[in-house]
């Protein structure tokens, strides 16, 4: 654990990983700076030898919020009142989860994304939207977020674009992506946009 980080009471923390799969290996639970992780919060280790559960620095977690094993957490987001992040996932910097959000094991968000409250979800959420609903929905782009990141208004339309072709357009997934290379302005956002669609392994929500 890092320096100025705040451990309210009843958190645990590198707590043995809920997995069958564990056998009492050595592993990890690595927490960077300036973390706040409030009561009854839960961050279990990793499952095998040499496996990490990292936490990276500025994140609030919230009363009961749960963050399993292996699971990588980037800077400055925020998981509300238990919200609950299973195995094996990845969450990007600068992602807010609302309250009692569940994220299912092996998947992704991508940076600067918001997930509304209630949500579960079993596939990617990309980088720079809004997204919740019972099945999860896209709800447009995280415009709040984006300005607060520094990203141009000319950008932001780019982004939300970039996001019609994915989420209205009527081709796969593997089209949308050509076609955001195609008609898309470049830039380093719209970069990471298309490497995150293009490096799913769970697939992307709504996307079949």
């Amino acid at each position: 654990m890092g320096r100025g980080n705040k451990v309210h009471q009843g958190a645990v923390i590198a707590a043995l990983p809920q997995d069958f799969n564990f056998h009492g290996e050595k592993s990890e639970c690595i927490i960077g700076d300036n973390n706040v992780i409030r009561e009854n919060v839960v961050i279990n280790r990793a499952t095998h030898t040499g496996g990490k559960t990292v936490i990276g620095n500025g994140n609030f977690l919230m009363e009961g919020a749960h963050v399993s094993h292996d699971t990588k957490i980037g800077d400055n987001c925020v998981l509300g009142y238990g919200t609950k992040i299973a195995g094996d996932c990845e969450i990007g910097n600068g992602v807010i989860f609302s309250s009692s959000v569940i994220e299912n094991a092996g998947t992704r968000v991508g940076e600067g994304s918001m997930i509304q409250a209630g949500t579960t979800f079993s596939k990617d959420v990309p980088p720079y939207i809004v997204a919740g609903g019972k099945p999860i929905g896209y709800n447009g782009p995280n415009n709040t977020m984006m300005t607060a990141y520094g990203i141009s208004e000319k950008v932001q339309k780019h982004i939300a674009n970039a996001y019609r072709l994915v989420f209205n357009g009527q081709g796969s997934l593997f089209d949308a992506i050509l076609q955001i290379k195609d008609q898309v302005p470049d830039s380093p956002e719209i970069q990471n946009i298309t490497r995150f669609l293009e490096t799913t392994q769970a697939g992307i929500m709504t996307k079949l």
